[in-house]
């Protein structure tokens, strides 16, 4: 049967099925549905008004509880000297009042009102709503019912025992559930007395009042506190609604209005969570039935989709849909041979996403997932039918192009591939730009084999990348020289670190521009190789970056470096930290254990970076920085003004010192009055509080220009070359000061 087919019973199979099976098996699965629904609705409706019941007890209480509260929140400022002092002054000062027994108890405990009655019962200051008020209307709006408490009050402290005093509370109080103003309110009487809480028979004190309105900020705190869904008060109840109310009564037991909101209902809850659990329950029983007839077909056809899906997983890339590595090697290899065949061109691009690791870090993972497969689909829209598009690791992807290929077809398509991927991706709501960069091998004028020339477009991706990025190159035989070389440097630095003898350090003084001291000296690393002598920074160092050697390598130069500065007393230390150092997270932890260890002194080293890894490991090395910023160590900016060049960069990170490059010091033309780049940066740095260093320094003129300009320091072959660490101790001891202005300036 081809998978297009479809199960067809007859007519009289279908009626058999129906009476002998379909039908009983229905209709015990109603009765049992119909027979649990009554019993799940029983139980949650019994649930419903147990859970009620106690809710409301709860509430009811708490309530109460909530009502002796306000005058707990009283007895804080009533039994106190200064407060008796003040109530009983011939004029209070309304200042102290308003910030201790008025205004205070309204910001602090969120009582809505609150008076003072002198011992006559007469008011003396009034506050409402955090605001004083005059004491006028007191008589009106709440002396009816105060009036009686304060009697309540009275009798509580003529009492000779003071059995009648509520725990916790050191003296008695009087309040009730009262209407004030037309809002239900809870009113607070407590006498003002002195911090011993001297009560003496017959003592008429001054008294202290507070209201709390239940119907505003005290309800809505109650409600957060005890989860009342929907709370709030009514005067009257709805005799037909499901909402559950505590009663609020006053003195005399008179209703003045309820506190109603909607009852939690754990059977409701239990029931729409059991609900999908028994219709699944009870759609599984009825597919049972149908499984029953179909099961040796759908067996058959899940067995058909199960080996088709292993069989695609296996050849593809799960994320895009594309050929994975095994499908490309097995493509490739048979397109190769068909090419020998037929005496026919292959080209083979490798490329990978530049600024893919940004997006990744900045975005997160799953916006890095979203661009990989944005990606494999443009691919897929600017190639042929004939090629083949392949995923072959992380944001890594090859095209095989075959049919008619020559180089200009092959740069055509490289060129489409660069412009199509360059277009903006919408990325979890923002904009994101990334490049390509592409290495291609031809076969048969590159290889022939598989392998080897996959080996050679990687070697042209390698270059791509090497040279800038975004850009496209074709193998050449000397990108394989090359690669020896870097294979051979490789080989030669790991046995320069196991031998311990081939790597030192020598320092370069740094000047300050003004008065000539030496103020510091930078770490400059350096390799003297048996073979080929005195090896450049610039030849080694991208090397260890690629191989992981250097996080070793910057280690040990740190340690070295911080050793020296203690033992020949620099002032300052300046190390380089590479973009793959910073992107360590143990970075931090590892310098300051090593400032430990040497005990030199946070603030003497100085930590440099240059622009571009700064910027684009931004989010990685933020923690970094801030961490060693926090220890006291400094941070420059080295080569400031070949990367990013913008100010704009550095709001968010903290950086104390940037070092122009020496590009722009060699570009300084006096004739034309120095260099106003120069210029704009140095007033842009001492702006924003850093400290500025100018490299390469070789002339005269622009040792003067720059101190001129106002840079802090200074460092260049004219002051000093950088020399070994008995040379520079030599230096130090000495201690000459180099003067930078010219003898007509002075």
């Amino acid at each position: 049967m081809s998978k297009s087919a479809t199960f067809r019973p007859d007519r009289r199979q279908d009626q058999s099925f129906l009476a002998r099976v379909a039908l009983p098996a229905i209709a015990a699965v109603a009765t049992l549905a119909i027979a649990l629904t009554a019993v799940v609705l029983l139980s949650a409706s019994q649930a419903n008004k147990l859970a009620g019941d106690r809710q409301q007890a709860l509430i009811e209480t708490v309530l109460k509880q909530r009502s002796a509260a306000i005058a707990h929140d009283q007895e804080g400022v009533t039994i106190w000297d200064e407060a008796l002092r003040h109530v009983t002054a011939p004029r209070p000062d309304f200042k102290w009042l308003d910030d201790n027994l008025g205004v205070w108890l309204h910001s602090y405990y969120g009582h809505d009102e609150a008076y003072v009655l002198d011992a006559s019962g007469a008011p003396i200051y009034a506050m409402r709503d955090g605001k004083r008020i005059s004491p006028g209307d007191y008589r009106q709006r709440v002396g009816v019912v105060v009036a009686p408490l304060v009697q309540n009050l009275v009798h509580k402290l003529t009492r000779p025992l003071p059995h009648s005093v509520t725990v916790p509370q050191r003296t008695p109080d009087s309040y009730a559930i009262a209407r004030i103003g037309g809002h239900p309110a809870i009113v607070s009487v407590k006498a003002i007395l002195d911090e011993e809480g001297n009560i003496t028979p017959g003592m008429k004190p001054p008294f202290h009042v507070s209201v709390r309105r239940l119907d505003g900020s005290f309800l809505k705190e109650f409600a957060e506190a005890y989860q009342l869904t929907n709370a709030r008060f009514a005067t009257a109840l709805d005799p037909i609604g499901s909402d559950r109310a505590a009663p609020l009564v006053d003195r005399t037991g008179k209703p003045l209005g309820y506190i109603v909101w909607e009852p939690f209902g754990p059977g409701a809850l239990m029931a729409r969570r059991i609900a999908p659990f028994a219709i699944g329950a009870l759609v599984m029983i009825l597919a049972m039935v149908g499984w029953l007839l179909l099961r040796i077909r759908r067996s058959t056809l899940a067995l058909e989709a199960s080996e088709a899906q292993a069989q695609h997983l296996a050849f593809h890339d799960p994320l895009t849909g594309l050929a994975n590595r095994a499908l490309f090697d097995d493509r490739l290899g048979h397109i190769l041979a068909k090419a020998q065949a037929n005496d026919a061109q292959v080209a083979l691009l490798y490329f990978d996403l530049d600024r893919f690791k940004q997006v990744n870090d900045t975005l997160g993972h799953p916006a890095g997932d979203e661009l990989i497969v944005a990606t494999a689909r443009r691919l897929v829209e600017v190639t042929r039918e004939t090629d083949v598009v392949a995923r072959i690791g992380g944001d890594e992807f090859a095209v095989i192009q075959t049919g008619a290929v020559s180089a200009a077809s092959t740069e055509i398509l490289c060129l489409r591939i660069i412009e199509a991927v360059g277009e903006p991706f919408d990325l979890a709501g923002s904009k994101a730009s990334v490049g390509v960069s592409i290495g291609v091998a031809l076969s048969p004028a590159d290889a022939t084999t598989r392998t080897e020339l996959a080996r050679k477009a990687d070697i042209a991706l390698y270059e791509a990348k090497a040279s800038g990025r975004g850009r496209y190159m074709f193998f050449r035989e000397e990108m394989d020289a090359g690669v020896r070389h870097r294979r051979e440097i490789e080989a030669d630095l790991r046995d320069a670190l196991d031998a311990g003898d081939q790597l030192r350090i020598e320092y370069q003084p740094l000047y300050a521009a003004q008065s000539g001291q030496i103020i510091g000296a930078e770490a400059l690393l350096r390799w003297q190789h048996p073979v080929r002598g005195m090896m450049s920074p610039a030849t080694f160092v991208p090397i260890a970056e690629a191989c992981g050697l250097i996080n070793g390598i910057g280690t040990w130069v740190l340690e070295r470096a911080c050793a020296d500065a203690v033992r020949l007393r620099l002032p300052s230390i300046s190390v380089n930290v590479s973009a793959v150092q910073l992107r360590d997270e143990e970075l931090a932890e590892e310098i300051l254990g090593i400032l430990k260890r040497t005990r030199l002194e946070p603030s003497r080293l100085e930590i440099e970076i240059t622009e571009t890894s700064f910027i684009e490991s931004a989010s990685a090395c933020q923690a970094t920085l801030v961490r060693l910023r926090a220890a006291g160590v400094r941070i420059a900016l080295d080569d400031f003004g070949t990367g990013y060049s913008s100010f704009s960069h550095l709001r968010n990170f903290e950086v104390d010192r940037i070092k122009i490059d020496q590009s722009f010091v060699n570009g300084i033309d006096m004739r034309r009055g120095g260099s106003a780049i120069i210029r704009a940066i140095v007033d842009l740095a001492k702006a924003s509080g850093m400290q500025i260093t100018a490299e390469g320094v070789e002339t005269d003129e622009q040792r003067d220009f720059l101190a001129d300009a106002g840079c802090t320091s200074l460092q260049g072959y004219l002051l000093s070359r950088p020399l070994s660490p008995a040379a520079i101790a030599a230096l130090l001891y000495r201690n000459p000061a180099i003067e930078l202005r010219r003898a007509a300036m002075q």
